[in-house]
């Protein structure tokens, strides 16, 4: 059952992380966020976070949180996104909502907007953290990275191969410290690159050549 609101209202999976447990979580990843923002220095950068955060990566950018089944900060949208294509350099998707028709335009419209050479960088739950009884209950969803590569193939991204775990395993505190792989960190990032393929010259097939005549004697 979702957790109930103060106001005796379902409350919505974003509030679990405005809950303590979800901000150490949130602080933990603070680091990391940073790192990701300054990765591509030059074009806007764009971040999709569950709860209000202080835009102060530096470079020019939109922070946008969750709210409903869209988002709302600088501007207030859904999709499709109201960006033109290839117009940013970073997007960051920080615990966005993981349905599979959700998830599959929400990555094809990131693809579409990242500039070629541009990053993604996705924030998840780890469903094999101890973590996950922190939310349980909450109506959030987790996914293991393997998921997340494949729908990002099919939008078009190129992920890495290995995800860095991030927060605490299963005591409520800051843990800003990245880890190779999620292992039992209550969440992990997973980073994308949008590739363009270049243009492969066509050779020109040589011509027909045919066996010269023999002068007549």
């Amino acid at each position: 059952m979702p957790a109930i609101s103060p106001a005796g209202q379902p409350g919505m999976p974003s509030d679990w992380f405005a809950s303590p447990p979800g901000q150490a979580l949130i602080d933990s990843e603070a680091a990391l966020v940073r790192q990701a923002l300054g990765q591509r220095p030059g074009p806007p950068w764009l971040w999709l976070a569950p709860v209000p955060q202080r835009a102060d990566a530096g470079g020019r950018g939109v922070c946008l949180r969750v709210r409903g089944e869209g988002w709302d900060g600088a501007l207030r949208c859904a999709l499709p996104l109201p960006l033109a294509n290839e117009s940013v350099g970073t997007v960051v998707l920080q615990h966005v909502p993981a349905s599979r028709e959700q998830a599959a335009a929400l990555l094809d419209e990131c693809a579409r907007v990242l500039v070629p050479g541009g990053w993604l960088w996705l924030f998840a739950l780890n469903p094999l953290s101890p973590y996950r009884w922190r939310w349980r209950g909450h109506g959030l969803r987790a996914s293991e990275p393997l998921t997340w590569r494949r729908r990002m193939r099919d939008a078009g991204l190129v992920p890495e191969a290995v995800s860095q775990g991030v927060g605490p395993g299963w005591k409520v505190e800051v843990r800003d410290a990245a880890r190779s792989g999620p292992g039992l960190c209550a969440a992990y990032a997973l980073r994308a690159e949008r590739r363009v393929v270049p243009l492969t010259p066509i050779r020109r097939k040589a011509g027909l050549r045919l066996p010269q005549r023999a002068a007549a004697g």
